[in-house]
């Protein structure tokens, strides 16, 4: 037994050197001094990038649970058609067209035209900005926040859009709308240069995918029978259970949504603001879900669930154009403002009969520009004048160009699809699958 014992024991020391020997002979020599805040930074962008992708998922999951089970599949065929679109369009057009460098097109208002092009394999032959991060993990980081814009419009317009005109918009969206104006902030843009706060989006991304949407739920319409005889007649959606999911994926990434857009990880006190943003983001979020719980009881005997979910969200966005400065009384009661606006704001919509099915402009939108001007509250650096006319240009431009976007489809091809396939579900009708078929005519079938 002994020698059984021993003999297996070599085996086993035997087996871990080998896997052992490739591992060492490959391993990396230590990075130099000026290294490390470049490797700690892109490492950052890669991570809080990941955090930021899975908001997708969080979008996609908050939409299928306050639509209706007859269009689910098509809030979920949508949410993965336009992330896929996005990959491609920002690749193709909106990276360099947002951050130009020398290479601006009209100095300071519109960018370069030329796809994305990443550093070279093991940085060969290159003298990389050691102060910053690969262009790689720049690129994926940046790439999340344009897809989470065309992820806003997705809500707003369901139910009742064609699959095909809605994904065209999101390339215009995506390849030009967004960047074009995102580079006259974080582009070093004439925004920037007047002195416009905006840390990780409240306006930048927000507001813009807000924007959108209204454009495009004006031009739509409402969803048949949605408002009658003065009245709004409630449409429940499908499963709370998946959006209340949804809402706690959105939270979880906005952690590097806002921490990622800190920008650096190279120096301790970098870490420090990082994990302060955190510690804000976190409880404006939780402001904005009591606020709505609190008021939607008040108001209305009785909590809504779908508001405390929004509500959560508004208080995110509402904290998103600074993160960093506020202490986490004032993070928490710019949050609650966020989802006081929410409650408020869904019931103003249904009296200007703008039907918005998942509250996304309400959140976005509202929640946004509250956020934008409330970075002069907590930053000394923050002009009240200089805030409102960015606010008001982000969205004059944002509206004009998306309404023009959708009178042109509307004219062309149609966004809209008829009424009987709004009756009958987009799902069977555009898509001819249903997600839950064994709840449907499906399930009468043998």
């Amino acid at each position: 037994m002994n020698n059984t014992f021993t003999r297996a024991a070599a085996a086993a020391a035997l087996s871990l050197a080998a896997l052992a020997a490739p591992a060492m002979a490959q391993e990396p020599n230590p990075p130099v001094a000026g290294e490390i805040g470049y490797i700690f930074t892109t490492f950052m962008f890669l991570v809080a990038g990941f955090l930021v992708m899975f908001m997708a998922c969080g979008f996609a999951m908050l939409e299928a649970g306050l639509v209706r089970s007859k269009n689910v599949t098509m809030q979920l065929t949508k949410n993965m058609g336009l992330f896929a679109l996005a990959a491609v369009f920002y690749y193709l057009v909106g990276y360099n067209l947002m951050y130009p460098g020398d290479g601006w097109t009209i100095t300071n208002y519109l960018g370069a035209f030329s796809p994305t092009s990443l550093d070279p394999v093991g940085l060969a032959d290159t003298e990389p900005d050691l102060t910053y991060a690969s262009v790689g993990s720049d690129f994926f980081f940046q790439l999340m926040f344009c897809a989470a814009t065309a992820s806003i419009v997705s809500g707003a317009l369901a139910e009742r859009i064609k699959l095909w005109p809605f994904l065209i918009f999101t390339i215009i969206l995506t390849g030009l709308i967004y960047p074009i104006q995102a580079s006259w902030k974080w582009g070093g843009g004439w925004l920037n240069e007047m002195g416009f706060l905006d840390f990780a989006g409240s306006t930048v991304v927000h507001s813009v995918g807000g924007w959108a949407a209204l454009a495009g739920a004006l031009i739509l319409g409402p969803r048949l029978g949605k408002y009658k005889d003065g009245r709004v007649t409630p449409m429940p959606g499908s499963n709370l259970t998946l959006a209340t999911l949804g809402t706690f994926i959105l939270w979880l990434g906005w952690f590097g949504f806002n921490g990622g857009s800190q920008l650096y990880m190279n120096t301790a006190g970098n870490v420090a603001d990082i994990s302060r943003i955190f510690a804000n983001t976190n409880i404006a979020a939780s402001g904005g879900a009591l606020a709505a719980m609190i008021l939607t009881q008040v108001l209305y005997k009785k909590v809504d669930l779908t508001m405390v979910l929004n509500g959560a969200l508004a208080g995110l966005v509402s904290i998103t154009a600074e993160p960093l400065t506020p202490s986490l009384g004032a993070a928490l009661l710019i949050g609650a403002v966020g989802g006081a606006i929410v409650v408020f704001a869904v019931p103003f919509l249904d009296k200007m009969k703008i039907d918005d099915v998942v509250g996304a402009i309400p959140v976005h939108l509202f929640a946004g520009i509250w956020g934008t001007i409330a970075v002069v509250f907590t930053n000394g650096d923050a002009s009240i004048g200089v805030q409102l006319i960015s606010i008001i240009t982000v969205g004059v431009f944002v509206f004009a160009v998306s309404a023009a976007v959708w009178m042109i489809l509307k004219a062309t091809m149609g966004i809209r699809v008829s009424q009987e396939d709004e009756v009958n579900g987009l799902d069977m009708t555009e898509l001819g699958m249903e997600a839950y078929p064994e709840f449907g005519k499906g399930s009468q079938i043998g």
